[in-house]
């Protein structure tokens, strides 16, 4: 293991490699979404001379639309903003519109899918997985406070496409496709697929009027629109008369939501600060604990997707989820020791517990340091990979790296007024306690569920923005974030040659190898380490951008996965 003490040195040569792949010129805005109609809506928003979070809003507002699989207004997200004017130690602010839990949600609601040992989807399937929509009141609080554009103006692109229709794509045809749990209700049954019970075909031009009715409301009264009246009568009703599993979501729960700003979550790595989404994310935690871990080796030195630094990472993640998996919640419940995540001493410790010979199999989460902690027990958290993230800079330089979702494809496939709502609750741990030790994740009325979206940002010495990252993936966003982040400070790739890099990854058990890519090479070298390793595919869906500062000013270098249908647009 290597301490690095030539700090400036590093990030002297670091920068320069940041200059590889395709970088666009001086002062331009970029929208890096997973979809050709939500981008191109963030752009007109920016062209309009829209901030960041104004074309953020646009942006999801149209996800919402052609990708409910993903995102969308019956679900929840996180909004990291990033403002180069602020004090140096204020430029990063964390928007928290997490779902919670109704009021009359208890800690064994799930205790049948359990006991009679059902599958995870039926907990999934109806009324008691939603969780109460959050999106609308969180980019509401984040426009109030760095909007430009009127509220009203946001919602224009995405009404006028719900209206005039779009073309189903691939991915969204072979979703519904696939999915069994769409036909069993009425209302999606009804939206997706023909009077023959068959998918709507790519090309087909799907039109949604009542999700442009649902936008108009909320355009014209704001959090009202949504949160009240019409809309929130409609969602309650469908969520507690649901023909499965019905909920307990009530008026009162929509009328009290209220989103949250909060300080992000930094740690150190190397010369810079990687700064993600504070609990209930454990994003931005564990991320930070993986790199912190990472900083005792010399991975520049490593070649990128090699055995040995292959190894090293898996191991580091391994660490680094164990103390997620253990203590993550949300804070405003539970205390999380937020110390175990970027301690850099801390991190340190861990680290010597890798053996570059062996793999310790699977890791035992730390002990916070101090002189006492809450034991908790690990819980049962499946956390489903349908999520969506884009990242945005305006014409001031502000940015944006959000990350929505409604948990599962199609959340709980009940559909209100041309939208998705979401199955939220199952992001919480099924189970309340093991071996007589509660969960930190359990349920709770009013508590925001765990989430491992990890939308990011790094920063320079000098604070400022140099990367903007993100990705869905379920609990595998933690290690396709670090990777990336590794794959372009350690390694110097370009964004797009960083995103296009084979996937390897653990969280704490099992190895997944990218299938039908070169990192399946790895498979008998590592299995010979002693990881139990399985190649599979890995549909992560990062979108990202790198800043790069030189003498004729600011320019930015985006990068959309391949793995999905996203795009790079510049102005």
């Amino acid at each position: 293991m290597t301490t690095f003490l030539f700090r400036n040195l590093y990030l002297v040569i670091a920068l320069c490699f940041l200059g590889s792949g395709t970088v666009h010129g001086a002062q331009q805005q970029m929208v890096v979404a997973a979809n050709p109609h939500a981008a191109r809506a963030g752009m007109d928003i920016l062209k309009a001379g829209g901030s960041a979070v104004d074309a953020a809003i646009a942006v999801e507002l149209v996800l919402s639309l052609v990708e409910p699989q993903s995102s969308g207004i019956g679900g929840g997200a996180f909004l990291m903003h990033y403002d180069p004017t602020a004090e140096k130690d204020r430029r990063v602010t964390a928007y928290d519109g997490r779902e919670t839990a109704p009021a009359a949600s208890t800690a064994d609601m799930f205790r049948d899918v359990i006991e009679q040992k059902k599958g995870f989807f039926d907990a999934v399937l109806g009324g008691r997985s939603v969780g109460t929509p959050s999106v609308i009141a969180m980019m509401h609080l984040a426009h109030g406070q760095h909007g430009k554009l009127p509220w009203k103006d946001l919602f224009v692109p995405a009404i006028r496409l719900a209206e005039s229709g779009f073309k189903v794509s691939p991915r969204l045809h072979f979703l519904i496709a696939r999915d069994k749990l769409l036909p069993k209700m009425k209302t999606t049954r009804e939206y997706f697929f023909n009077s023959l019970g068959q998918p709507w075909p790519v090309g087909h031009l799907l039109k949604n009027p009542e999700y442009a009715h649902s936008l108009k409301l909320i355009a014209a009264s704001g959090l009202d629109g949504f949160y009240k009246g019409e809309l929130a009568e409609k969602i309650v009703t469908a969520v507690n008369n649901s023909a499965f599993n019905p909920g307990k979501l009530t008026l009162s729960d929509m009328a009290n939501y209220v989103p949250k700003k909060r300080e992000a979550i930094c740690g150190p790595y190397r010369v810079w600060t990687v700064c993600g989404m504070p609990p209930p994310s454990s994003g931005g935690g564990a991320v930070a604990a993986i790199l912190g871990i990472l900083q005792s080796f010399d991975l520049k030195s490593m070649t990128p997707n090699s055995e040995p630094a292959v190894h090293v990472i898996l191991e580091a993640e391994r660490l680094g989820y164990a103390d997620r998996d253990m203590y993550m919640a949300d804070s405003d419940y539970v205390a999380v020791p937020l110390q175990v995540f970027t301690d850099p001493a801390y991190l340190a410790e861990r680290a010597r517990k890798i053996d570059m010979t062996k793999s310790m199999g699977r890791a035992s989460a730390g002990i916070p340091p101090g002189e006492s902690h809450v034991a908790f027990a690990e819980g049962m958290t499946p956390e489903l990979p349908s999520t969506s993230h884009f990242s945005i800079v305006d014409q001031w330089g502000s940015m944006v790296s959000m990350t929505a979702t409604v948990e599962s494809a199609f959340g709980s496939r009940l559909m209100v007024s041309g939208f998705i709502l979401n199955n939220e609750m199952t992001d919480f741990s099924l189970l309340a306690e093991r071996g007589g030790l509660l969960v930190a994740n359990r349920i709770e009325p009013g508590k925001r569920p765990r989430s491992s979206m990890s939308p990011t940002f790094v920063l320079d010495e000098e604070q400022r923005a140099i990367m903007a990252i993100g990705s869905p993936g379920g609990n595998s966003i933690i290690a396709y974030i670090t990777q990336t982040i590794i794959n372009v400070l350690d390694w110097g790739m370009g964004m797009q040659q960083a995103i296009d890099q084979p996937h390897f990854l653990t969280r704490g058990g099992t190895v997944y190898l990218e299938r039908e890519t070169a990192i399946t090479a790895l498979e008998l070298p590592l299995t010979r380490k002693g990881h139990q390793v399985k190649t599979r595919t890995i549909n992560s869906g990062l979108h990202g951008i790198i800043i790069h500062y030189d003498k004729d000013g600011v320019r930015y270098e985006g990068g959309a996965d391949k793995r999905r249908e996203g795009v790079v647009l510049v102005k």
